[in-house]
C-alpha cells in the first residue's frame, strides 16, 4: 500500500506507489472476458449485426488493456529504480519469471489443441507445431490454427518481454533529477510507433507486419507511462489529479471505445484496415488502456476518508458502534472512499476471475471450438447469448484448473528456486 500523503505535504514530495494494486487484478479478468466475448460474437455471427455488432467486435480492444497492464507492471521496477525508490530485477531473474508465468500453461494448451481438437490436429504439421510452441505464429505463414488463433497477441506480448530490458538499458542514464525526461521519451516512443503501418515492410504471403510488436508499442507505452507517473515526485499536480479522476477517465475511455467501433478504426470483420485506420485504432487503444488503468494506479490513498484512519485497527463491531447514530445516507458517505466500479474490481469475485485470466485467455477458443459440435449449434448462425453463457461456464473451471495445477505451482517453484539460490550456505555441523 502506498504511504499516505498528508494534505499539508508539498506537491513535490516523493511517494512510492503501492506494490500491489488489487483493482488491476480485477481489470485483467474483465479484459480476458472481453476477449472471450468478441470471439463468441464473431463465431456466432453477432458481430455482423447492425450497430451493436460493431460494438461486440470492438471488444478486441481488451487486448489494449492487457498490453497496457504488462507495460505498467513490468516497467514499474525500472521507473522506481530511476527515482531511487527500489531496484529493478536482473535480466536473468526477469526472463526466468516471465517464462515461468507464460510458457508451461501455454504449452499445455498448444499440445491439447494440436492433438485433441480435430480441426487443428488434421493440419498440424511440424511447422505448425514449432511455430506455436515457440510463439512465432505472427512471423510464419499459415500457422495460426483453430483453437489457437488468439495467440497472435501472446506472441506480440512475449516480443515485448524480450525488448523491455533493451528499453530499460536505453533509458538507464535518465535517473535522479534526469528521471523527469523519461515521460517525454516514452511519449515519443509511442507516437513514433503510430507510423509503423505506413512503412512498407516486406513480408511473406499471409503475414502482415502490423501484427508485429512495433505496431502495438503505443499500447504498451500507455502502461509504461503510468509506471513513470505512479512514482513521480509531482503527485499532486493538476495533470496527476485529472488522470486519477475515475469518472472522467472512464468517460474518455468509453468515448474512445465507441469511436473505435466505427470505420475510423477500420472496417468490420477480418478485412484489413488502411494504414491511417490502423494508426487511429492504435491511438484509440492507447487512450482506452491509459484511461481505464490511470485511476486505479494513480488514485491517492490520502483521498480516502479520514474516518478509515480513525477506524483502522478496531473490531468490526466497534467500527459500527462508532458509526451508530448517523443517518443511513451519512454512514454510506463516511464509508465511501472509492467508486462503485472501483470497489467491484477489488471484490473477491473480480480478483478470482483476475487470477484465472491467463487461463481464460489461452483456453477460451479451444472451448468455443467444441461448444458448437457438442451442443449442436451451427457457427455464424446466431445463438450469441446461449453460446456466450456456455463458453464462459466451461472456460472458467478449465481456467481454474490451469491456474491451480500448472500456473501457480510453476510460479511457486520459480520463486522458491530463486530464494534457495539467494540463501547463504549453511556450514554442516562438525
Amino acid at each position: 500500500m502506498t504511504a499516505t500523503l498528508s494534505i499539508a505535504a508539498p506537491a513535490t514530495e516523493r511517494v512510492r506507489s503501492r506494490a500491489f494494486v488489487p483493482a488491476l487484478e480485477g481489470m485483467r479478468g474483465m479484459a480476458a472476458l472481453g476477449v472471450l466475448l468478441t470471439h463468441v460474437a464473431f463465431q456466432t455471427g453477432a458481430a455482423g449485426t447492425p450497430v451493436i455488432g460493431r460494438v461486440w467486435g470492438r471488444f478486441d480492444m481488451a487486448v489494449a488493456v492487457f498490453f497496457a497492464l504488462s507495460g505498467f507492471l513490468l516497467w514499474r521496477p525500472h521507473a522506481a529504480a530511476a527515482r531511487g525508490l527500489g531496484s529493478a530485477p536482473s535480466v536473468g531473474y526477469y526472463l526466468r519469471h516471465r517464462a515461468a508465468r507464460i510458457l508451461p500453461a501455454y504449452w499445455v494448451v498448444v499440445c491439447a489443441v494440436l492433438v485433441l481438437l480435430p480441426s487443428a490436429a488434421g493440419t498440424a504439421g511440424l511447422r505448425v507445431w514449432v511455430s506455436n510452441l515457440a510463439l512465432l505464429q505472427v512471423f510464419v505463414p499459415l500457422t495460426l490454427t483453430d483453437g489457437l488463433t488468439q495467440m497472435w497477441s501472446l506472441s506480440v506480448e512475449v516480443a515485448f518481454y524480450l525488448v523491455l530490458p533493451v528499453l530499460a538499458f536505453a533509458l538507464v542514464r535518465l535517473r535522479g533529477s534526469a528521471a523527469r525526461l523519461r515521460v517525454p521519451v516514452i511519449l515519443a516512443l509511442g507516437a513514433i510507433s503510430l507510423v509503423w503501418n505506413f512503412i512498407p515492410v516486406p513480408t511473406p504471403d499471409a503475414i502482415h507486419a502490423d501484427n508485429w510488436l512495433p505496431g502495438y508499442l503505443p499500447w504498451f507505452a500507455a502502461g509504461m507511462l503510468l509506471a513513470e507517473l505512479a512514482d513521480t515526485s509531482v503527485r499532486l499536480s493538476n495533470w496527476w489529479k485529472v488522470a486519477a479522476n475515475q469518472p472522467l477517465m472512464w468517460t474518455v475511455a468509453s468515448v474512445a471505445f465507441l469511436l473505435a467501433a466505427t470505420d475510423l478504426a477500420g472496417p468490420a470483420g477480418l478485412a484489413r484496415a488502411e494504414p491511417w485506420q490502423y494508426a487511429v485504432k492504435m491511438g484509440l487503444g492507447t487512450i482506452i488502456g491509459f484511461a481505464l488503468l490511470a485511476p486505479l494506479v494513480l488514485r491517492d490513498p490520502a483521498a480516502r476518508p479520514h474516518r478509515w484512519r480513525l477506524l483502522a485497527g478496531r473490531s468490526k463491531q466497534h467500527r459500527w458502534r462508532l458509526l451508530a447514530g448517523r443517518s443511513k445516507q451519512h454512514r454510506w458517505r463516511l464509508l465511501a472512499g472509492r467508486s462503485k466500479q472501483h470497489r467491484w474490481l477489488e471484490s473477491p469475485l473480480a480478483a478470482t476471475i483476475g487470477r484465472w485470466s491467463y487461463g481464460i485467455f489461452i483456453w477460451h477458443l479451444a472451448v468455443l471450438s467444441i461448444v458448437f459440435p457438442v451442443f449442436g449449434i451451427l457457427p455464424f448462425q446466431g445463438d450469441f447469448c446461449y453460446v456466450l453463457i456456455l463458453t464462459v461456464a466451461i472456460t472458467l473451471p478449465v481456467a481454474s484448473a490451469s491456474y491451480a495445477l500448472v500456473e501457480e505451482p510453476v510460479r511457486r517453484w520459480a520463486r522458491g528456486r530463486d530464494r534457495t539460490k539467494r540463501a547463504p550456505a549453511i556450514e554442516p555441523a562438525p
